[in-house]
């Protein structure tokens, strides 16, 4: 990302970092950006400031608590040390709930404040463990099958759900020129469809979207039909694309990130779909061309997949 911005903007500051939330994989990266760039603010949710129990956890910059899972402690060992280098480089600190504005187009559209304080109890911790009955379960549940899918036939429900922490992430609407961009970090149907119901009150013209980060690194966990629907629209003819789809995945794909079922129910809806996985891509407008960036071919519809 240093490297990108100072070979391709060809400067060394950075108005503004945004860190969607605490995931390791969204934000233990950001310590290299603002330590070899100049920043100028940066947006992250403190979640150790909103309850005494997650400041608690803290003991010399090390969450003690043995209650909490150790994937979680790293992470919120990450971003409490990205807060203090933000800090002790003079980097301006403010957390992204609805209705920030960075004054260029740019607004946080979710999460609230009270729906992100009501989901800090629930961050994971440590699990109770499972009988062998249960685990045996969980393994069936996971298990890959085969599934076939059409234009009229759609698997994707309504009922999956992620985590407390993913549902946090900063959801950011970005406009300019005509254009509008929606990036949803790891958010779930819940956090979206509060972040949907806000620009319905408050920018009604937002349904001209042009681009959209599929949550989650395409997880179908993260979104369903009516979500769809709402956000990009009823499903069309399957040769008809308003609009473009992101997603930010590995660069050896796998059944999960990207998930067939979202993909397919993004290319219902109008979307052309492309994913990252390590490739130099781009989403340009009335942009010059780059050099080492090409056109990128968007994901095809599956009919028959294994997931």
């Amino acid at each position: 990302m240093v490297s990108l911005v100072r070979e391709h903007y060809r400067t060394n500051l950075v108005d503004l970092v945004v860190s969607t939330h605490p995931d390791a994989d969204h934000s233990a990266g950001l310590a290299v950006v603002l330590e070899n760039l100049a920043v100028g603010e940066l947006w992250m949710h403190l979640p150790w400031q909103h309850t005494d129990d997650i400041a608690r956890m803290f003991q010399d910059g090390r969450v003690t608590d043995a209650s909490v899972a150790a994937a979680l402690r790293r992470d919120l060992e990450d971003a409490r040390a990205l807060e203090a280098l933000a800090r002790r480089g003079g980097v301006r600190v403010v957390e992204p709930f609805t209705g920030l504005s960075d004054g260029h187009g740019l607004v946080v559209v979710g999460p609230d404040l009270t729906y992100y304080e009501s989901l800090l109890p629930h961050f994971r911790a440590t699990p109770s463990p499972k009988t062998a009955l249960e685990s045996l379960f969980q393994k069936l549940a996971e298990a890959t099958s085969k599934v076939f899918e059409s234009v009229h036939l759609e698997t994707l429900t309504d009922s999956a759900d992620t985590s407390a922490e993913n549902n946090t992430s900063a959801i950011l609407l970005l406009s300019w020129a005509g254009q509008q961009v929606l990036l949803t970090g790891d958010a779930g149907i819940p956090a979206l469809t509060r972040a949907l119901d806000t620009l319905d009150r408050g920018a009604p013209g937002f349904r001209n979207l042009t681009f959209v980060q599929a949550p989650h690194h395409g997880s179908r966990r993260n979104v369903g039909p009516t979500l769809l629907n709402r956000l990009i629209g009823p499903p069309l003819p399957m040769h008809q694309k308003t609009m473009t789809a992101f997603v930010s995945a590995p660069t050896t794909p796998t059944v999960k990130h990207p998930s067939k079922r979202m993909t397919n129910a993004f290319h219902r809806r109008g979307a052309a779909v492309h994913a990252t996985c390590g490739t130099a891509v781009r989403h340009s407008y009335n942009a010059p061309a780059r050099a080492g960036y090409g056109p990128l071919a968007s994901i095809p519809f599956h009919a028959a997949f294994e997931e």
